[in-house]
């Protein structure tokens, strides 16, 4: 929980039922959801339902051009991650608190969802996807 995260996101999909997208898009600005500026994972966590994260996030940047989608940093040791992208979304998860994950990916439901980038892949279309972890120390 005392890992700092920045994510570069400015809206996210508001799960439903189910943690199924109701289909908004909602900006993260004021709420628990807020990593445009790094801060530690747990600092507002206990406001979410559940104190967890589940959340689809709607990455800035080109969707199609790899861009940074997170930057994670460990501020006992210095270990820092960064995740760079082709895709539109990040699922930001931190399960039981006792670890976290990012999962690059389109929307979960785009195929319901007209609005979320498409997932659809026509005969003779070739689908091709960036995602790169890097590594270093502060």
């Amino acid at each position: 929980m005392g890992h700092e995260i920045m994510i570069n996101a400015p809206w996210y999909t508001p799960p439903g039922e189910g943690l199924i997208p109701t289909g908004e898009i909602r900006s993260v600005e004021g709420t628990p959801l807020d990593f445009m500026q790094p801060r530690a994972i747990g600092l507002r966590i206990k406001e979410l339902p559940d104190a967890r994260y589940d959340h689809n996030f709607v990455l800035s940047g080109s969707y199609g051009s790899a861009a940074l989608a997170a930057r994670v940093y460990e501020p006992n040791n210095g270990r820092v991650m960064e995740v760079t992208t082709t895709e539109p979304g990040v699922q930001f998860f931190t399960g039981n608190g006792s670890a976290f994950c990012l999962e690059t990916q389109h929307f979960p439901d785009s195929p319901n969802k007209p609005h979320f980038p498409s997932t659809v892949l026509r005969p003779g279309q070739k689908y091709e996807s960036t995602t790169a972890f890097r590594f270093s120390t502060r």
